[in-house]
């Protein structure tokens, strides 16, 4: 089992920048990828960026070149640091992890932190 704790939402207006965190713990020696997915209102969830232990990266297209994924080993944490902030960013950001039981990834999922742009 792997437990996320999200934090550094809020409120920002447009143009703005955020960073958010996910802190994980549990089995975080079978975590394989952490990453960020976003659900805005009347909306799928989509992915916004994930990290593997390879440090290899993959990033919404609706994202690149504003937002940047990276995680702290020592601290069992990823980031994603969200810059040049548009009121279409305005969204709940989940926490994602895939960690490696037997043969299989299983997903977990922290309770999610809310972005608010303004405009």
């Amino acid at each position: 089992q792997v437990q996320l704790v999200e934090s550094g939402g809020g409120l920002v207006q447009a143009g703005g920048s955020l960073r958010l965190s996910c802190a994980a713990s549990g089995s975080i020696f079978s975590i394989r990828v952490m990453g960020w997915y976003r659900q805005a209102p009347g909306k799928q969830r989509e992915l916004v960026a994930n990290i593997g232990n390879s440090d290899s990266t993959n990033y919404a297209d609706s994202v690149k070149g504003r937002f940047t994924i990276s995680r702290d080993n020592a601290k069992n944490t990823v980031y994603l640091q969200m810059n040049s902030l548009q009121p279409e960013d305005t969204a709940v950001y989940y926490c994602h992890v895939l960690a490696l039981s037997g043969l299989y990834l299983n997903p977990y999922w922290g309770e999610g932190t809310l972005v608010t742009v303004s405009s």
